[in-house]
Parts: C-alpha cells; sequence; structure tokens
C-alpha cells in the first residue's frame, strides 16, 4: 500500500468521522419545532391562522400553535412557569400591556430584529413604551340608527343635540368602551384624563339610557330604544353585515383608538421566531387583510390601503389617522375602581 493510498484512506475516515459528529446538529436544526402564540377566539382569530400557514411554509419543520385564551390566565401561567415559558408570544390591550411591562413577563423590543417596526405610525410605536409592537388598534366612534337619524352626527358633540335627548345610549365605565367614551367625552368638552369633571357632567346632560355591553347596546339600537351611541368599530360593521339598520361614524374630531400590541414572552424558547412572526404582522399585506372585512382590525402601519369595504369603519387616508385620539391608560387605568363606582353611583338604574 502506498504512502498516498494511506494519506486518502486517512482522509476520508477523518471526513466521514467529521460528519458523523456534525450529524447532530444538523438533526437539532431539523427538528420539530412548536412556536405556540397567545390568539384571539372564533373568527377573529383568521388572521393569526393566515400569517402562521405562510410562516409555516418558509419552515417545514416548525408548527404554530394559536391558543385563544384569556389574558389573565395566560399571566397565572406565566408566572408559575419554571424555566421555559408554556407561551412564545401574546396580544395584549393597552391597560394589560401596561401591566406586563411593571412585571416584566415580556420582552423589550430589539428593532433590528423586527425591521418592520420602523414603518409603524410614530404616536402608535410610542405607546408601547419600547416593548412589543403595536399591530391593531380597535376604534370606538358613534354607531347610530340610520332609519332613525337622517342626519348623521359629525362630531362627538352632535350627541349632545336637544333632538335626542334621552335617546342616547352608552356604556358601563367598567369596560375599555366605556373608559374611553368617558375620556372622549371630557376631551371634547376641555377635560382630559387627568380632569373627567367635564365628561361626568356632560354624561349627566345626556340623561342616557345605560347598555351592560356593546352587543347591547347594538340591539337597543335595533329595537329604536335609543338612537345613538359610542360602540367599537368592528361591532357596528358586524351588525350592519347583517343587515341591521345600523351605520358608524368616525367623529370629525377625531374616534378613540385602543390599540393591541404583540409582544415576545420574557421566558420564550424562539426569540427569533417571535420576531420574524412580529415582523409579518407589520407587513403591508398582513395589515391590508387583517383591516378588511370582517375584522375590520386598525392597520398601525403608514401607507397601508385599506379595503374599500372597511373605510367606513377604519381610518383610510393619513388626514384620519393624524385625527385619532388615544387614551393615556396609565392615567385613566389606577382611577378604574373610582371611575366605576361613580358611573354606578350616577347612572343606577
Amino acid at each position: 500500500m502506498t504512502l498516498s493510498t494511506n494519506r486518502r484512506r486517512f482522509l476520508q475516515s477523518g471526513a466521514a468521522i467529521g460528519a458523523s459528529l456534525a450529524m447532530p446538529g444538523i438533526l437539532r436544526a431539523q427538528e420539530a419545532r412548536e412556536l405556540v402564540i397567545v390568539s384571539f377566539a372564533g373568527q377573529l382569530q383568521e388572521p393569526h391562522q393566515w400569517l402562521a400557514q405562510r410562516m409555516q411554509e418558509r419552515h417545514p419543520s416548525l408548527t404554530i400553535r394559536l391558543v385563544p385564551s384569556e389574558s389573565q390566565d395566560v399571566v397565572a401561567q406565566l408566572k408559575a412557569a419554571q424555566g421555559y415559558s408554556p407561551y412564545d408570544a401574546m396580544p395584549n390591550g393597552e391597560p394589560p400591556h401596561l401591566i406586563a411591562i411593571r412585571e416584566q413577563y415580556i420582552q423589550r423590543l430589539d428593532p433590528a430584529a423586527v425591521p418592520n417596526a420602523a414603518n409603524v405610525v410614530p404616536a402608535f410605536l410610542e405607546k408601547s413604551q419600547g416593548y412589543g409592537v403595536p399591530v391593531s388598534y380597535s376604534l370606538i366612534g358613534i354607531a347610530y340608527n340610520s332609519d332613525l337619524v337622517k342626519t348623521p352626527p359629525k362630531t362627538w358633540q352632535d350627541l349632545w343635540s336637544p333632538e335626542h335627548s334621552g335617546q342616547i345610549g352608552i356604556p358601563r365605565a367598567s369596560s375599555n368602551l366605556g373608559l374611553g367614551f368617558l375620556v372622549a367625552a371630557a376631551k371634547a368638552h376641555g377635560g382630559s384624563e387627568s380632569d373627567l369633571a367635564p365628561g361626568w357632567t356632560k354624561l349627566q346632560e345626556l340623561k342616557p339610557q345605560v347598555g351592560r355591553s356593546p352587543t347591547q347596546l347594538l340591539q337597543m339600537l335595533e329595537r329604536e330604544e335609543i338612537v345613538m351611541a359610542p360602540i367599537w368599530n368592528n361591532d357596528a360593521a358586524g351588525a350592519a353585515e347583517k343587515g341591521l339598520p345600523i351605520a358608524f361614524v368616525k367623529p370629525e374630531n377625531g374616534p378613540i383608538a385602543v390599540i393591541s400590541f404583540m409582544s415576545a414572552i420574557a421566558k420564550t424558547r424562539y426569540p427569533e421566531l417571535v420576531h420574524e412572526w412580529m415582523n409579518d404582522l407589520l407587513s403591508p399585506e398582513y395589515q391590508a387583510m387583517a383591516a378588511g372585512a370582517p375584522y375590520f382590525f386598525g392597520p398601525t402601519v403608514q401607507g397601508v390601503a385599506v379595503p374599500e369595504a372597511a373605510r367606513a369603519y377604519n381610518p383610510a387616508s393619513p388626514e384620519e389617522v393624524a385625527a385619532l385620539q388615544t387614551v393615556d391608560w396609565s392615567v385613566i387605568a389606577p382611577q378604574r375602581g373610582a371611575i366605576v363606582e361613580q358611573f354606578d353611583r350616577f347612572f343606577a338604574s
């Protein structure tokens, strides 16, 4: 056997050994992974399902499991988790988002890992306080019975038109809808989150009928017990799609936008996949799809073309986006208990 033959065999055997040593790493890279995302229930989960399918196609070994769950249940499990979290990412509305930041069970955003965050409306991104990304918002505007109201309202102040006295419905202040409307009433009459007195005065002037929920307010509109009420844009859209005589107005002096964020859980097993998920949520394709019927999620990314069917319910121009009002929940949330108590004292039935 020649020296060259021995050398060749040695190199071949060395290559084989190297390949066998590398194989576990290759196998680990191809191992099935499961990304667990807290999501919404029912039809509102469909945009997340659409996005999950696209991401799984890019990662054949990846499964994305969407778990519809209440935030308080998720938080309890996160606090009980030892080591890695049972979830990887979760959505939160503004008040729970503030709690998540304070209690540190979500991660601070790494902008370099989520480049699409650079395209978010700056005012929305600021509301995130550096944690997660603003993915959508729901809008509080005015719903009215189009059979009864022939001149649609244009501003929040139109709710106080003398011709509609005693015919306005309002939500209880225990809900974000009710709190948001109280702030809108205060701001429309010279107040603010830290000065709600003008709002309380104006609510009492309405001599309103109180609805326990958006569903009840819409039923009251349908039964002609009231003619107008503050309502969520997607609830009004759903009622109109069912053929009810319900129309929706985005007040010219600013409907209230309540933002929803998606955040990485502090103990996620797959931070790079969560970053990819959040980046996809901020893609123009996802934003436009989620803004359309039947979801009507407000787009948080600049320049997204809102589908024609959704333009009655979502801002469709930069001017409309600029007119949106938001709530400073850091001021309102600590007052919630006192606000609910005062509301029930004023409007107890």
